[in-house]
């Protein structure tokens, strides 16, 4: 696993704007990647949510939807960490659950895997459409990927992923556009609390399927704030 700082990502502030989360990039204020698919979430996750609320309870659905927030965050931490080369002796003694989660992913889905380095948590905008930051940019297994780490609960089924991939699919697009390349292939690392770990790839024609998607839901987006 080497780096290749190759590509020159751009700084960027983030912020509420009239409510919305902005990108200030490259002179642009453009609304992230999150912003895009919740304005224009359809109505089926919508109820699917509120049903899963109803389920548990408003007050223990925000209870496990901030525990897995915080629990993300560290885990990313940890994982950034060991690509940037600065897991060091200081975390040695580190037990904690998100040290276990990232080092379950590390051992699974990063060693021996990651070929060739070129951002972590690196900005990507797509100019005049929105923006975001990717865990990993890379060479995975030799192929040009766009990765993303997730963590859960409990162990996931593919077909819940469709929010997933169309994310891989908007910094993957915006990635190709502005730098030429050619990543065809996304993949999803994800770890349950229970230290379960899965691994979703989406690549070729079902990746640009969803890159067409995340479009059409960029242009919903416009169209609505317009209005």
């Amino acid at each position: 696993m080497q780096w290749n700082n190759k590509f020159n990502y751009p700084t960027s502030t983030r912020a509420l704007y009239n409510g919305k989360r902005l990108y200030d990039v490259n002179n642009e204020k453009l609304p992230s990647v999150t912003t895009i698919l919740e304005a224009t979430k359809p109505q089926s996750e919508i109820d699917s949510l509120n049903r899963w609320k109803q389920k548990v309870g408003e007050r223990q659905a925000e209870i496990i939807s901030r525990e897995s927030r915080e629990r993300g965050s560290s885990m990313h931490d940890y994982l950034e960490k060991f690509l940037l080369g600065k897991l060091n002796l200081e975390l040695l003694g580190d037990n904690t659950l998100e040290k276990r989660m990232a080092d379950e992913i590390i051992e699974n889905g990063l060693r021996n895997k990651v070929d060739e380095i070129w951002g972590v948590e690196s900005v990507v905008a797509y100019p005049g459409k929105y923006a975001g930051a990717a865990d990993l940019f890379c060479v995975y297994e030799k192929y040009q990927t766009c990765v993303d780490f997730k963590n859960g609960n409990k162990l996931r089924s593919e077909s819940w992923n469709d929010t997933y991939y169309l994310q891989l699919a908007a910094y993957s697009l915006a990635h190709n556009v502005v730098y030429g390349t050619n990543i065809d292939q996304g993949v999803i690392l994800f770890c349950t609390k229970d230290i379960v770990f899965q691994r979703f790839v989406i690549y070729g024609d079902k990746l640009k399927e969803y890159q067409n998607r995340f479009l059409e839901r960029v242009e919903q987006y416009y169209s609505s704030i317009k209005k």
